[in-house]
């Protein structure tokens, strides 16, 4: 009688594939150690580790039965990969499931400034402090102002501001920096508050 555990990975999918269910055995025996480990420190638990392995193993079966394995001389690749994207697809269901109870705090969670509208006067107060700035920033010269507005408004990075303008990153930065310094010193000279309180 012929040992398969000496057959290639290769050769032992096609075998199955054909009809031979002992192959399957032989594979997940060979790459289980590998597979599993890999899962474990993955999740860093072991039941939910052993619940994925087995969800692994099921899709290994369904999908070379449905004949979605054409990665020759890479089974352990593909397998460990299946066995990633279930992780993924743990990790996604969990955040989308995750549910906040109320009895578990000692106040009402729900009830929380964090979670209500905001004062419409803070609305207003917000609006004039943003007036305010774009008042300060068009008194900037004109190479600090540039930098403030593909920064803040553009949200661009130090490395893009600098390859725009022309000029070396601490070039941008110390406008930025100055940009800074005048921006205070015009809310002082202003009486310009720049907080909500």
């Amino acid at each position: 009688m012929r040992d398969l555990r000496k057959l290639t990975d290769e050769l032992l999918v096609k075998e199955y594939v054909a009809g031979n269910s002992k192959c399957i055995d032989v594979l997940i025996d060979r790459h289980k150690n590998k597979i599993f480990t890999y899962i474990l420190v993955c999740v860093k638990q072991r039941e939910l580790a052993e619940d994925i392995f087995q969800d692994t193993i099921v899709k290994v079966i369904h999908s070379l039965k449905a004949g979605r394995y054409s990665e020759n001389g890479k089974f352990s690749s593909w397998v460990m990969r299946i066995g990633h994207n279930l992780i993924i697809d743990h990790y996604r269901k969990e955040k989308h499931l995750s549910t906040i109870s109320n009895d578990n705090f000692d106040f009402d969670l729900f009830n929380h400034p964090k979670y209500s509208a905001k004062p419409i006067e803070d609305k207003i107060v917000y609006d004039q402090i943003l007036k305010d700035v774009a008042g300060l920033v068009a008194l900037l010269p004109e190479s600090q102002k540039r930098v403030v507005e593909l920064r803040h408004y553009k949200g661009l990075s130090f490395k893009e501001i600098s390859e725009e303008l022309g000029v070396s990153i601490n070039t941008a930065l110390g406008r930025m920096r100055y940009a800074i310094i005048n921006l205070r010193k015009y809310a002082r000279e202003k009486n310009i508050s720049l907080s909500i309180s």
